[in-house]
């Protein structure tokens, strides 16, 4: 089975989730430069109108890939326990079931997204005049979708064995080429939004061909890749929907809540569309961070629990919330004084800058109300539990949330008061883990499971 989760079962837990952390940090933060670079050169080269079309696309994107991405989520969380288990056959039959079902999630996606692109931007309350740019933006985005499942499966797969350092490579190579297209499509054709798109998809076309050619290499992989056998398992398809689709129907719903608070942002003016969708650019700094934690910890408790090492997942937990918790303020401290120049490295527009200020203000400081969330989800997921914490970010993040935007807001219609629901229901829903994690008694269940499979 190799040797590489001999150091996550064995080596210095700061050491190893920290040598697992930076490489996935790092490759979040290149993967981000697909849509900040897209965002950068349309506002730059297009101007506010186009800045805003790209921008408010973000939720809905979220939304229609959330499903897939967490059932990729559920096959990397198996991968781990089996390859933590050293069952090298059933990496192997997990490896190419989650291979198959990426592909065909893929073709669902483009057909889905093609056919409601234009009807749900306008239940969006989308403005008139970035309709039809936002459309044009979606349905070529959406014909990206079968190699962006396969990255984000065989990436979900090398994490899972403790191989977080080669998808970073293949993302800093498709970074560059995106970059390298937005300025020839945007900036040098003058294609527009078209132009962003057509750049994003020809790079994730890029990073995926790179993660396929590695997983067939097999190189030091628990697997071998092979065209016979990419099938469905009828089992291990079981499997990972049983971990997957509570975890798909979180991010799904979670993004219905964006996709709510977008509609509200949409109702105020073009400028402060414009200045959400900079603010979402910026404070990618912070949700990359939380991702790369949370996914280290949720590979390293799965392996730890598939290898029956419990107090190891529990002196794991602890020492991811210290050193996320330094994190958090870390990038608080960055993030919070250098507002205006982040907005306007993004914006000329002085209303825009002026209300992405404002919101960074606002926001920046309560990121320390989400990390505990995201970083014992991470380790209750690795250990298999995830309808309970799926039930508290339904109702503390979502639920609570569309109550906020369909009950509050409309009473005080401002842009802070949309804003507010995102500390409000973090607080309570972190709160909600807290206990659950400390007092519910999760771990003897999922160890009782465990010993009865």
């Amino acid at each position: 089975m190799g040797t590489r989760k001999n150091a996550i079962l064995t080596g210095s837990i700061p050491k190893q989730l920290l040598l697992f952390f930076l490489p996935i940090w790092f490759g979040t933060l290149f993967q981000q430069l697909y849509n900040t670079v897209d965002t950068w050169v349309v506002g730059r080269f297009v101007g506010t109108q186009a800045l805003a079309a790209v921008g408010c696309t973000g939720a809905f994107v979220q939304l229609m890939v959330g499903l897939f991405t967490g059932l990729c989520s559920g096959a990397g969380i198996l991968l781990s326990q089996s390859y933590g288990a050293a069952d090298a056959d059933a990496v192997d039959r997990q490896v190419h079931t989650g291979l198959v079902l990426a592909a065909a999630s893929g073709l669902v996606l483009t057909a889905l997204g093609l056919a409601v692109s234009r009807p749900a931007l306008v239940l969006m309350r989308t403005r008139p005049e970035i309709l039809d740019m936002a459309v044009e933006y979606l349905n070529i985005y959406f014909l990206g979708m079968v190699p962006q499942m396969l990255y984000n499966m065989g990436t979900s797969a090398l994490r899972a064995v403790g191989d977080s350092r080669r998808p970073l490579y293949f993302l800093i190579i498709a970074s560059f080429a995106n970059i390298a297209l937005d300025l020839v499509f945007v900036a040098g054709l003058g294609m527009g939004v078209a132009g962003a798109a057509w750049a994003t998809i020809l790079s994730q076309v890029l990073s995926a061909g790179l993660t396929l050619r590695c997983m067939a290499g097999s190189d030091g992989m628990p697997w071998h890749l092979a065209a016979g056998k990419l099938r469905m398992d009828g089992a291990v398809l079981r499997g990972i929907c049983r971990i997957g689709l509570p975890a798909a129907a979180q991010g799904s719903l979670y993004s219905v809540s964006n996709i709510i608070i977008q509609s509200s942002i949409n109702g105020f003016d073009t400028a402060a569309v414009a200045a959400w969708s900079v603010y979402g650019k910026i404070d990618f700094l912070f949700w990359m961070t939380m991702f790369s934690m949370s996914t280290a910890v949720t590979t390293f408790a799965g392996q730890n629990f598939g290898a029956r090492q419990y107090d190891r997942v529990r002196r794991g937990a602890a020492v991811c919330l210290g050193l996320t918790a330094g994190m958090t303020a870390g990038i608080i401290a960055v993030l919070y004084p250098a507002a205006g120049a982040l907005v306007g490295f993004f914006s000329t527009d002085a209303e825009v800058i002026r209300l992405g200020v404002e919101t960074m203000h606002f926001l920046v400081p309560c990121y320390s109300t989400y990390f505990v969330l995201e970083m014992l989800s991470g380790v209750l997921r690795g250990c298999g539990d995830v309808k309970v914490p799926t039930l508290f970010t339904v109702f503390g993040v979502c639920v609570l949330r569309v109550v906020w935007l369909l009950a509050v807001v409309p009473l005080h219609p401002t842009l802070r008061m949309v804003q507010a629901s995102y500390p409000i229901t973090w607080l309570l829903t972190s709160a909600l883990f807290a206990v659950y994690y400390l007092h519910g008694g999760w771990l003897k269940r999922r160890i009782a499971a465990q010993e009865a499979a």
